[in-house]
């Protein structure tokens, strides 16, 4: 077996399943598996989609796009989700105990990739938001280096997959298929040169089953919507000038015209007298007075952001929103947040498990994640308090600054400048082969009640 077909199963995230019709596999020897895990919804779509991409998937993807670019609480929808949850870039985060080489070669798989761009993070995660999947292309160079992680437009990747809903071939599990035609086969991709996270997918364990863009329930809502609004402008539009009725009683039809056309004839003018010789009047008509009585727009936009990741309150729709009542919603809309975060690190903890197998590195054997640095369950307030608390328990420095959200490399080295601006003489544990601490005598720490997420700090410090 060759090296690529051995990091293809060390790589596989369904190694029991990944293989062919096979009942053995490389890695997993004879199973027990058997059936299917497409239901027959997904079975019969599967039959369809054997030489082209899903209409019904692809539809969706090129509506949401659409959305994103016409309608600007979609793209501030979009933008913001990719915004909070790509803040402050992904690290490496240890379990058990840290391996210098394997972060050192983190460090140098971010710098290659891009990944510590923000704006490489920020287009990945807007992309998902909006296709339902991030699928992200390794290329490696000769040196048997990750170089590049290419996000690929999920709508044109169709993983080539048995009815049961299992790859057919792991040398060949990816095909990218014609954008507009979508039966011609442009490029077929090995399995471990792709990976695919998807968004609320159907079944996971079903490589078919693609996933589902954020705002893809709200399509129908949207287009409602939309319509309600132009028909508001059009009706608002038709019915707000003001109508004058002018009523000529026992006059004739001849002088009705001559009348109709003289008062046409000085439209635009000023008409400060007028002069009757009959019975007659004119009666002001005012235009629409019910515009302001739009329930039919308010409900259907409480529809379209009920399916949105946090309130209208959070997108510029603050009307009647009690404050404590939002506070409680961006709880709601932070676990979101997390959620997209979890899905987007697992594709690049894959890249960087491809990167170590490449190295002839064993990622198994080393206890460790790939996460974004700041999570959004807690505010920067609580976290730096739940750190003074672990200091008063004696925890580790490293644990300490994790919980506070910083890098604990990146705080040890900035401890050593530090030491060093103060110190013309540095010793030798101060240099850069060694290891430094805060040493410094910490400060006096007094833990109290009352920690409430609405609430600020409860931890006293005192440095004397």
């Amino acid at each position: 077996m060759g090296l690529l077909s051995k990091i293809s199963n060390a790589f596989s995230r369904h190694p029991t399943t990944a293989a062919t019709m096979d009942k053995k596999s490389d890695t997993g020897g004879t199973t027990t598996k058997d059936g299917t895990v497409a239901n027959s919804e997904s079975y019969i779509r599967l039959l369809y989609d054997q030489l082209y991409i899903s209409p019904e998937y692809k539809t969706s993807v090129l509506e949401v796009r659409l959305m994103d670019k016409t309608d600007p609480r979609v793209k501030r929808i979009h933008r913001r989700m990719a915004r909070d949850a790509t803040k402050n870039g992904i690290r490496l985060q240890w379990e058990g105990q840290e391996n210098k080489r394997i972060t050192r070669l983190f460090n140098e798989y971010k710098i290659r990739l891009g990944l510590n761009n923000a704006q490489k993070l920020h287009s990945d995660a807007r992309g998902a938001v909006k296709e339902g999947s991030l699928v992200l292309q390794w290329v490696v160079n000769d040196k048997r280096q990750v170089v590049s992680a290419l996000r690929m437009p999920a709508e044109t990747m169709y993983p080539d997959c048995l009815p049961t809903g299992q790859l057919k071939n792991i040398a060949a599990a990816y095909k990218q298929l014609d954008p507009i035609g979508g039966y011609q086969v442009i490029a077929e991709f090995a399995f471990w040169q792709i990976s695919m996270v998807r968004l609320d997918p159907d079944n996971f364990d079903d490589f078919s089953s693609p996933g589902r863009p954020y705002l893809d329930a709200a399509r129908k809502t949207w287009k409602q919507l939309t319509m309600t609004e132009d028909d508001l402008v059009i009706r608002r539009r038709t019915r707000a000038p003001q109508r004058f009725s002018h009523v000529l009683e026992g006059a004739s039809e001849k002088e009705l015209i001559a009348y109709k056309n003289e008062q046409e004839s000085k439209k635009g003018l000023i008409t400060t007298d007028f002069y009757q010789n009959h019975k007659g009047g004119v009666e002001a008509l005012s235009g629409d007075a019910q515009l302001d009585q739009i329930a039919d727009v308010v409900h259907l936009l409480d529809t379209f952001f009920s399916g949105a990741p946090a309130p209208k309150g959070l997108f510029g729709y603050a009307d009647g929103l009690n404050r404590d009542i939002l506070e409680d919603l961006k709880q709601d809309y932070f676990e979101e947040i997390e959620g997209l975060q979890d899905t987007l690190s697992q594709a690049y903890y894959e890249g960087f498990r491809l990167q170590l197998l490449l190295q002839g590195i064993d990622p198994d054997s080393h206890k460790f994640t790939v996460q974004f640095a700041e999570r959004k369950t807690e505010t920067r307030n609580q976290r730096a308090d739940l750190a003074l608390k672990y200091q008063a328990l004696k925890i580790p420095d490293a644990m300490v600054w994790e919980t506070a959200g910083l890098e604990p490399d990146y705080v040890m080295d900035k401890i050593k400048d530090q030491r060093k601006s103060k110190d013309p003489y540095p010793s030798e544990e101060d240099d850069d082969e060694g290891t430094p601490t805060n040493d410094d005598k910490p400060g006096k720490i007094k833990v109290t009640p009352g920690n409430q997420p609405k609430g600020e700090s409860a931890t006293y410090v005192r440095n004397n």
